[in-house]
């Protein structure tokens, strides 16, 4: 038999033990993990179809000039940043000898005029004096071949003020022909605009730059007053995609701001670029001229909306797991799995069409290796986040 005080020293020791083992687990058991969490509740839910690389600002109108011959540049009226009007003179080729011959033709056709003139006033004498020989000739005072000849010097000195007259418009032709070719070395300003780029300054020479020849314009005018985005579209995306479709647009350089806008155009090809996805141009124009100062080349953001449906269920697309299931907060702030039925969705919602009940609570964020249906969580750590807009 053991003593009453062995009993005792027996008993406090079991009761430490425990209680030592019991702090031990407790300290180290797993804590229930804090989630993020979704409320479910009513709202929009679009289709929408995004660019797959950066769009881009572009101007409705943009010309890359370059004078029609190349020739040396003797004077450039505009500089870089500068707001021109339709038909300003930008620049000017050497062309002096355009000009001689300008003042050549010139010349020649004050003399034709004058050469006309005088054949004129010479076929109206003589038209007169072939009427008085005409008259002379019925009375019987001179011979009828006399009023013959008569007649046909009147004809011949009209048939060369005819000619001196057709000498008159061949000099104003040629006049023409010469401002033409002044008309070529000086470029001018297609509409209103404003210069972006000038290559070359005055004593340079300049050359025509035709499309596909990698000569540099001389003159780069923007007309900034319209603007669009043209992004590249996926493929598999362009049957989707119809002009008139309401868009957003976004820009890197004005991060938070939102603009609408309405499909305007899809380009009747596919964009096929070696070791990069083939991609449709779509073209988007803004439904309000943005109030902020935009720059051609902005790097721009377009997502087309297919389609929209209005106050409807909608769960967070990232709480949907890739077997269609998501978590459901439950009884005992344990997590369950529920499959879910989608309709219309879209990278940020999902439209619930059975499965879930407004105002459960799914799961947002998560580890696949930590946090599981049936996993008990830490009901005063997650965050609930509210899903309606």
């Amino acid at each position: 038999m053991l003593k009453p005080k062995t009993w005792l020293r027996l008993v406090l020791f079991v009761l430490v033990a425990a209680a030592l083992a019991y702090a031990g687990w407790h300290f180290t058991r797993p804590q229930p993990p804090a989630v993020e969490l979704a409320t479910i509740a009513r709202g929009t839910v679009e289709a929408t179809v995004v660019n797959t690389r950066a769009g881009t600002i572009k101007a409705c109108r943009r010309a890359k000039l370059a004078p029609v011959a190349g020739g040396q540049i003797v004077k450039l009226w505009v500089k870089e940043g500068e707001r021109v009007k339709a038909q300003q003179p930008l620049l000017e080729l050497w062309n002096r000898d355009l000009a001689a011959q300008r003042d050549l033709a010139t010349r020649q056709l004050a003399t034709s005029e004058e050469r006309r003139r005088e054949a004129c006033i010479l076929a109206d004498s003589a038209r007169r004096d072939a009427e008085r020989t005409e008259q002379l000739a019925q009375k019987g005072f001179i011979s009828p071949q006399g009023g013959e000849d008569a007649r046909a010097n009147a004809r011949a000195r009209q048939a060369n003020c005819n000619a001196l007259a057709a000498d008159v418009k061949r000099a104003q032709a040629q006049i023409r022909v010469s401002l033409a070719g002044l008309e070529r070395t000086t470029l001018t300003a297609p509409f209103d605009g404003i210069v972006a780029r000038v290559t070359g300054e005055v004593g340079e020479f300049t050359t025509p730059s035709p499309p596909g020849i990698p000569t540099p314009p001389a003159i780069d005018l923007i007309d900034d007053s319209c603007l669009y985005v043209s992004a590249p579209m996926d493929e598999v995306d362009a049957p989707r995609l119809k002009a008139g479709q309401p868009a957003r647009i976004t820009l890197d350089a004005l991060p938070g701001q939102t603009y609408s806008g309405k499909v305007r155009r899809i380009a009747p090809y596919v964009t096929e670029v070696e070791k990069q996805a083939r991609t449709v141009d779509v073209e988007v124009d803004f439904d309000t001229p943005p109030t902020e100062i935009l720059l051609v080349g902005y790097s721009a953001d377009v997502e087309a909306i297919i389609e929209r449906r209005d106050d409807v269920l909608r769960v967070p697309t990232q709480a949907i797991q890739q077997d269609g299931s998501v978590l459901v907060l439950g009884k005992g702030d344990k997590l369950e799995a529920r499959q879910l039925k989608p309709g219309l969705a879209n990278w940020a919602f999902t439209e619930v069409v059975s499965g879930l009940s407004a105002g459960d609570r799914v799961l947002l964020s998560f580890d696949d290796e930590n946090v599981k249906a049936g996993v008990k969580v830490k009901p005063d750590t997650h965050k609930g986040i509210n899903t309606a807009p």
